[in-house]
């Protein structure tokens, strides 16, 4: 079917629009926490894919890392595995444990390999075991009580990040490969962790010196107390705005981990609508985007 005049006129006003910031953003590296509904409604599967292939053809480096809550979630469902959570953290004993690295290292990482494959691209996963990628150490959840002592948790194998070896990534951005990373570590002995794939994103992002760190949500992005969404802030506005207690409940650990990789170095972080197809591309090839943008001092772009 041939374009109208009008289509055609709207694809080379989005191409132009692009254009300053491919060449902006040329040989940058771009950390992609993936997520939410863009992970399992097909249509937004296929955008995404399509959205990191052409950052790679156009010269960017794209680093993916994805979570899979839902899908572990599912899979001990099938197995008759309970699992409780602890504030929001779910428990992680040696057997869901098990679940975790066949669904996140296996499962979910192969979709997402296959999917960037199946649009020309040469995605390769990993998980933080392979080349000692991410040194984790156990989370310690302390509970804090008013009345008694403060509480020490155990949540089993859930922890966070205490190195990132970055050999493995720098190789295969050597190669032209796409890494796609599933946010699970090990201890010093060797004793396998789960981690928040929004905590692992952003201390790769801080690593590696990347431009952007791109989280994919459910919503339209950090919103103030009537719904409009919060964008071009500065790190001093999010913390203001999370002293006030504006930022808060899920949204405010993953603004957290924002937050920190932009103190740490991070030239911008965005927090974007996963729900809307080519978000990643519309945030970052256009002058509007699709969610909530922080840097340092609350530039654009």
């Amino acid at each position: 079917m041939s374009l109208t005049v009008d289509s055609a006129r709207n694809i080379a006003r989005v191409l132009t629009e692009s254009l300053p910031y491919i060449q902006k953003f040329k040989g940058k590296t771009v950390v992609v926490k993936y997520g939410g509904n863009a992970m399992v409604d097909e249509n937004l599967k296929q955008s995404f894919a399509r959205d990191i292939v052409l950052m790679k053809i156009v010269g960017i480096n794209p680093v993916i890392v994805h979570g899979g809550g839902p899908q572990i979630g599912t899979v001990l469902e099938k197995l008759n595995i309970k699992s409780d959570f602890v504030d929001g953290l779910r428990v992680t004993d040696s057997q869901t444990m098990d679940v975790v690295e066949m669904v996140l290292g296996g499962l979910v990482n192969k979709e997402i390999v296959n999917l960037l494959n199946r649009n020309q691209g040469r995605g390769v996963g990993i998980s933080g075991k392979d080349g000692n990628l991410i040194r984790a150490r156990k989370l310690k959840l302390l509970r804090k009580n008013d009345d008694t002592d403060d509480e020490l948790i155990d949540i089993g194998q859930v922890g966070e990040v205490e190195h990132i070896d970055t050999a493995v990534l720098e190789a295969m951005a050597a190669g032209n490969f796409i890494p796609v990373i599933a946010p699970i570590g090990t201890d010093e002995n060797g004793a396998s962790y789960n981690i928040n794939a929004d905590a692992v994103a952003g201390e790769i992002a801080d690593v590696l010196g990347a431009e952007k760190l791109i989280m994919l949500t459910n919503i339209a992005g950090v919103q103030d107390d009537q719904g409009n969404v919060l964008t071009g802030l500065s790190t001093r506005q999010v913390d203001e705005l999370i002293k006030a207690k504006v930022i808060n409940g899920g949204m405010l650990p993953k603004v957290q981990y924002a937050l920190k990789a932009v103190k740490g170095g991070v030239t911008s972080a965005h927090i974007i609508d996963g729900r809307v197809e080519h978000a990643v591309l519309l945030e970052i090839f256009t002058d509007e985007g699709v969610g909530t943008l922080i840097t340092k001092d609350g530039l654009n772009k």
